[in-house]
């Protein structure tokens, strides 16, 4: 829709004009309209040089600008329509919601928005110089997600946490971090093309970020699904600001070709064997989403395949070949970045996380991204990564949390004959204990 501050007539994508002023003599005596007075520089089109350079200026590495609708909106919407039908998306209905109508509200951005125009899509990475999760580790390490070990330095008159010290990073999110980069942006955008409507998201709203930033000229979906950057890799963080404004057709980016090739790593490496064909995902076979979104009991037979990882899974971005690229060119994320690598969250110790008690684990994750799983879903996790450790130090530990009676645990036989219902962690926790069996090894 038009900007309140300017009066559109004709092509809305030009201001109006009233033209040359007219003798009075030639016309017949009459009041003179009173034309409305702008205070904001006219609206123009939007250029894909104007975004780049005011989001890498807001804190972004890269952006670019898509025309809504674009050439492959209505297959994005049916792709999206697809993986909903299919229950790939789990327990997650938050994507599944539809409007009255019955349209799925995130298959389509102008569902829930009629006035939207483009979608600008920002880049933020968040490579680090840390190991990979394939790279060799200690059995008794565990594995957070990359992308959650984000902290920030202490603020000035902040209190230092119990048992830290200054130097020490406060955890961060990075959906606070980047919102309040697109805030920026998006005051740089009313400063540059005038008012207009608009909406700023970090995997909070009604779009699929990929696809939008595919059609945006930032990258191709890879085999694994993620975006891949020819430069940055899939290490990066999307975030999108929806606007009214227009994209001249001359300034559709152009589309990066797939680059995947006859490549498969990223499918043969999936240890729940969650991709179950080159660019299609079974969420509920993801262990980042079984680790984050799903809040029950995970079944048995996933529980091998997630290994040490308890909160997401880097797997198929670690074997990608194009962030072995990114690993030398990507820049590192900056300390004061908002984003900077927490380096106690970097193969962490299972028996330190395991010893947590409730309010430890606020004052480790509150702000950060890993308290999406909750302290009972890090638990459940936490008893998994035990089990396929093989290491039968962590026995006393799977007994306590497994609850009375856990001397089943080590005869499926007998596994869950009573009637209790078992928690999700109990679940786990005998599960664990079957693994150890009695030759867990004593390291």
């Amino acid at each position: 829709m038009p900007p309140a501050s300017s009066v559109m007539i004709g092509n809305e994508n030009q201001p109006y004009d009233p033209g040359p002023t007219v003798p009075s003599e030639s016309m017949p005596s009459q009041p003179s309209p009173i034309e409305p007075v702008s205070t904001q520089p006219a609206v123009q089109n939007l250029t894909q040089s104007v975004v780049r350079t005011l989001a890498i200026q807001a804190g972004f590495l890269e952006a670019g600008a898509v025309s809504l609708p674009h050439p492959g909106s209505a297959l994005d919407a049916l792709r999206f329509e697809q993986f909903i039908q299919s229950g790939f998306a789990g327990s997650m209905q938050y994507l599944a919601r539809r409007n009255e109508e019955g349209v799925l509200v995130r298959a389509d951005i102008r569902t829930p928005f009629p006035w939207a125009r483009s979608i600008l899509v920002c880049l933020a990475g968040y490579h680090s110089q840390a190991p990979l999760s394939t790279a060799p580790a200690s059995p008794s390490a565990g594995w957070i997600a990359r992308y959650a070990w984000s902290g920030r330095p202490l603020q000035p008159g902040e209190s230092i946490p119990k048992g830290g010290d200054r130097a020490q990073l406060r955890p961060s999110d990075y959906h606070k971090v980047l919102l309040k980069r697109l805030r920026t942006l998006e005051s740089s955008m009313r400063t540059a093309f005038g008012a207009f409507e608009s909406r700023a998201y970090v995997d909070t709203g009604p779009v699929v970020e990929r696809a939008a930033a595919r059609a945006a000229g930032l990258g191709w979906t890879g085999k694994n699904t993620c975006l891949i950057h020819p430069t940055l890799g899939s290490w990066n963080f999307l975030a999108v600001l929806v606007t009214s404004l227009p994209l001249a057709e001359e300034e559709a980016a152009l589309a990066i070709p797939d680059r995947c090739g006859t490549c498969r790593r990223c499918l043969d490496a999936c240890p729940t064997g969650a991709l179950i064909e080159p660019y299609k995902m079974d969420a509920t076979r993801c262990i980042s989403y079984l680790t984050i979104e799903h809040r029950g009991e995970i079944d048995d037979n996933l529980k091998a395949g997630i290994g040490r990882q308890i909160f997401g899974c880097d797997i198929c971005q670690d074997v990608c070949p194009w962030n072995q690229i990114a690993s030398r060119k990507a820049p590192i994320v900056a300390q004061g970045s908002g984003l900077a690598t927490r380096p106690e969250l970097v193969n962490p110790d299972l028996d330190w996380l395991a010893s947590l008690e409730s309010a430890d684990f606020e004052r480790l994750f509150n702000g950060s991204p890993v308290r999406r799983a909750g302290f009972a879903g890090l638990r459940r996790n936490l008893a998994i990564a035990m089990g396929n450790s093989r290491l039968s130090r962590y026995r006393a530990r799977l007994q306590e949390w497994a609850g009375p009676h856990s001397d089943r645990g080590n005869d499926p036989s007998r596994q869950d004959s009573s009637s209790v219902q078992l928690t999700p962690l109990q679940s786990a926790a005998r599960w664990a204990l079957r693994q150890l069996g009695s030759t867990g090894e004593e390291q």
